[in-house]
């Protein structure tokens, strides 16, 4: 793990498929780590849709990496790396388009986001002091995806099934899987506790090392 100066957070890169549980393991490193942490997510830098007609909107590959709007994401994950005041766009996945209100992010000193396609780009991956890469099977992925669509974003299930077949597998193994080699940690979902465990102390003892001023509590 790359040592960082200490006027900077530690920023960690959890990668994985649809459905692979990343967002799920960011958010619970954030409540054991406890308000030192904050959590963001790459969903939210998805471009915005508004000026395309509804009908024209559902027709985007939202499983290709050129959906995402890199440029925003750049701008604030450096924003974020040199501790200034950033405001987050924040995606409403029912009209595919960014809403008015901005998230106000605050200098935290592990910050956890989550997303498709973090290890792709070199210029990202020079922000990142620590990179997960989350492995899931296939028929566990889609079961997620489903209860997800349904429930968030009212999709149907068959429509949801489809797009798995259609878009996210062939993108998947195109774009998100070969990201594995780049990961610093691999781990695989459902995660075991053990191994859960060995994840949070790597990021603990990588913390205190970096002399931040919002030491863990150990």
């Amino acid at each position: 793990m790359e040592n960082r100066p200490v006027t900077e957070p530690l920023i960690v890169a959890i990668v994985g498929g649809s459905g692979s549980g990343k967002t799920w393991l960011a958010k619970k490193l954030k409540r054991n780590l406890g308000p030192c942490a904050g959590v963001l997510s790459m969903d939210d830098f998805y471009r915005d849709l508004s000026s395309l007609p509804v009908s024209w909107r559902k027709k985007v590959n939202f499983d290709h990496p050129s959906a995402v709007d890199w440029t925003l994401l750049s701008k604030c994950l450096k924003q974020i790396r040199s501790s200034e005041r950033a405001l987050l766009p924040r995606y409403d996945f029912a009209s595919h388009t960014r809403g008015a209100e901005l998230r106000v992010w605050r200098r935290r000193s592990v910050v956890l986001i989550d997303g498709l396609w973090l290890l792709r780009r070199s210029e990202l991956r020079r922000n990142y002091s620590f990179s997960v890469f989350v492995d899931c099977p296939d028929k566990v992925r889609l079961e997620r995806r489903i209860a997800r669509d349904v429930r968030e974003r009212g999709r149907a299930e068959a429509s949801v099934r489809r797009q798995f077949q259609e878009c996210v597998e062939p993108m998947h193994s195109r774009f998100v899987q070969p990201q594995r080699a780049r990961a610093e940690c691999v781990v695989a979902s459902p995660l075991n506790k053990a191994m859960f465990e060995d994840l949070l102390r790597v990021l603990r003892d990588a913390l205190n090392k970096s002399n931040s001023t919002d030491p863990l509590k150990l």
